[in-house]
């Protein structure tokens, strides 16, 4: 979604060019500059002036590139039009617009493809325009440029680097169903959501064995199947487990039901992860211009 806000000239005060990745919740604004993570900043009722004032006042000149919480947006899997490269994003509201929870008027989409050559299916990110537009006056109002706009599905991408392997990504954020995607070469090739974990950073380790742990297995191995059979690739060589709460223990019992490696990604916060994340977009945006 990089250039959602292109059409925007953002005026500002000169100050010194200040990259910051933001996780975005509808409570607070994660931060992440340079190599650390800083003070949330809270959002109250969407109140996004108060929030990118006072993150103008702690860094002026900042640049963002955001990654939005689950909560903002709505993800469709289509057929991918039968027309032109150039005619998708005109053909897509018709694929859409029986499946959206909001008019099609009211929302601005993107898309992203398969990194598979033979793949049909595009995958469609859905976001309520007026949510974009209040962002956007509050950002310029506040003199903050917006780079580019991030969901968790593609920012873990960069969780991994350029690994050329293929590793599954479990990613919990708190009170939000659970997200697994599978990287390959910096690329994301599948995710789905998983219903019925949205709690899973609150578990003590010990409940965690008493069934959850198996319960998510097979979740894990549905996704690896499909991911084997239906894409006909190469099997999943890690596991890669992102949440709060008991990640280790986690990571420890699906180890016992996988021959792969299963390790837990060191955070405090999932959403201090997220906006680190949100940060690497920089680099990345970089290397696509050169």
């Amino acid at each position: 979604m990089e250039k959602l806000l292109s059409k925007f000239a953002f005026w500002q005060k000169k100050h010194e060019r200040v990259d910051l990745g933001v996780h975005v919740t509808p409570d607070a604004l994660t931060v992440y500059q340079a190599d650390a993570a800083l003070r949330p900043i809270p959002l109250t009722d969407h109140n996004w002036h108060e929030a990118f004032e006072t993150l103008a006042k702690r860094t002026p000149g900042a640049h963002l590139q955001l990654v939005l919480n689950a909560a903002y947006y709505q993800l469709l899997i289509v057929d991918k039009p039968v027309v032109e490269e150039s005619e998708i994003s005109q053909a897509l509201p018709w694929s859409i617009k029986d499946m959206l929870a909001k008019p099609l008027s009211e929302v601005h989409f993107d898309y992203f493809e398969s990194p598979q050559s033979n793949s049909n299916k595009l995958t469609v990110v859905v976001v309520e325009r007026q949510l974009l537009s209040n962002m956007a006056v509050a950002a310029q109002n506040c003199g903050i440029v917006i780079e580019g706009i991030t969901i968790p599905e593609m920012a873990i991408s960069h969780v991994l680097g350029d690994a050329s392997q293929a590793q599954l990504v479990l990613c919990h954020e708190p009170n939000q169903e659970l997200k697994l995607a599978v990287i390959k070469q910096g690329q994301l090739f599948m995710q789905r959501s998983v219903r019925g974990f949205n709690q899973l950073h609150s578990i003590s380790a010990q409940d965690l064995s008493l069934g959850v742990a198996d319960n998510l297995s097979l979740e894990l191995q549905r996704s690896m199947d499909y991911f084997e059979s239906q894409l006909r690739q190469a099997p999943i060589t890690s596991i890669k487990v992102l949440m709060e709460g008991a990640s280790e223990e986690l990571a420890q019992l699906l180890s016992n039901n996988f021959d792969q490696q299963v390790t837990s990604i060191a955070c405090t916060r999932v959403a201090d992860k997220l906006a680190e994340l949100a940060y690497a977009e920089f680099s990345y945006s970089q290397q696509e211009v050169a």
